[in-house]
């Protein structure tokens, strides 16, 4: 199978997973069972409820940021991204 080929059925996958990462982040994190929770455990869900959803955001602009790049790539556009390096006030005074 040609490279090419498998790298855009990567890029199909890919985008289907990041679909899939923003139904999980639209998903409601209280649910009517919290009711019945103790206060600590209800507590504990939600912050690994927050904790998932957190996750599934990053991931999702994660894989979207590496489709663009080999998109790019696929196209021969070029991927270099001028790189803005952060310094305090010192090491820009130091100089």
């Amino acid at each position: 199978m040609d490279t090419k080929k498998l790298k855009e059925d990567i890029i199909k996958a890919g985008e289907m997973a990041v679909k899939e990462l923003v139904k999980v982040a639209q998903e409601g994190i209280i649910k009517k069972d919290f009711d019945n929770l103790s206060p600590e455990l209800a507590a504990d869900r939600l912050k690994n409820a927050a904790a998932t959803k957190k996750l599934a955001i990053f991931d999702a602009f994660e894989i979207l940021s590496r489709i663009e790049n080999e998109r790019n790539m696929l196209e021969g556009k070029s991927t270099e991204k001028k790189e803005t390096k952060l310094t305090g006030f010192a090491e820009r005074r130091s100089k």
